[in-house]
């Protein structure tokens, strides 16, 4: 795929991340860490040292950060952005490689960080208390622990396209790029509708999509990973509907998966599924050919033939 393979892990892959971590290190002391890129760490007051020898107490996901408690009150909060991936090891490395950016030694084995790309974004804060843990959230609603009727309060708050609002951190936690599309695509919704046009039976089905597209996923990764720790954190899977499946057959109707591109993402979408036949314009292709971007499927297909 054009636009590189590693995306932001979301909510299932950070709830594998600390269902694998529970056991390896929950009551263990942190021995010692080593950053070989220190850019990673984004405070100061505690030290990273503050934390060794202390016992792992806690395990948190915080949208789509991986907080780690301590004792005496302390928090490693990581944020691991785009390109960041954590892997389980015996030893700590001895020396940093292109994409090792930090090592954690506890004392049942070794937390490493890596991070691939040239830009490094992954983040590590180092944190006291509650009140420094809860400024790390952004305050969006966990949707295993609402109702319908706050879950569309909180999505029609303001308008905003499903696909904005489904993936922004201060109104649901731990949606991005990649469940968003399969959450529209099961919910049967167009990603540029707005959410003031919703009607009521779009806004319940919307949130039935999101539970259930959440909860499938994250059973079928716990299948995939059993008790190993996770290896292929990935926002392109086998078995998704649409997206990263740009060209291919709809697994519903067989219509050709489309795409919106925009910066670094995209969007994917069934026409036929989604928006009524209507293509989406995508916006880099639309200001080359103008008045020749086709409208409909069949347009679309009457071009290809």
């Amino acid at each position: 795929m054009a636009l590189g393979q590693a995306l932001m892990p979301e909510l299932p892959d950070i709830t594998l991340y600390l269902e694998a971590l529970e056991p390896r290190i929950m009551g263990r002391k942190l021995l010692e860490s080593r950053l070989y890129n220190p850019f990673l760490l984004r405070t100061v007051e505690p030290g990273l040292e503050d934390a060794h020898n202390r016992r792992v107490i806690s395990l948190e996901r915080i949208g789509k950060r991986v907080a780690v408690g301590l004792e005496d009150d302390l928090w490693l909060v990581f944020h691991l952005m785009i390109a960041g991936r954590f892997q389980w090891r015996e030893e700590l490395p001895g020396r940093g490689g292109r994409q090792l950016v930090a090592g954690f030694r506890f004392e049942t084995g070794t937390l490493v960080l890596t991070e691939a790309g040239t830009k490094k974004r992954a983040s590590l804060h180092v944190l006291r208390g509650a009140d420094a843990l809860r400024a790390q959230d952004p305050g969006g609603l966990e949707i295993s622990d609402v109702d319908a009727e706050t879950f569309v309060g909180a999505l029609t708050r303001d308008n905003h396209t499903l696909k904005r609002a489904l993936t922004d951190p201060k109104i649901f936690s731990g949606v991005g790029n990649a469940y968003s599309d399969e959450i529209l695509h099961r919910a049967r919704l167009s990603p540029i509708k707005l959410t003031d046009k919703l009607t009521a039976e779009e806004s319940l089905r919307l949130f039935e999509a999101t539970r259930v597209v959440l909860r499938e996923w994250t059973e079928r990764l716990r299948r995939e990973t059993g008790s190993e720790f996770p290896k292929k954190v990935t926002a392109f899977r086998e078995g998704m509907a649409v997206h990263g499946r740009f060209g291919k057959p709809c697994p519903v109707c067989g219509t050709t998966v489309q795409r919106i591109r925009y910066a670094t993402n995209e969007t994917n979408y069934c026409p036929r599924c989604q928006t009524g036949g209507r293509l989406l314009a995508d916006r880099s292709l639309s200001r080359l050919l103008k008045k020749d971007w086709p409208r409909s499927i069949e347009e679309l297909e009457a071009r290809r033939g």
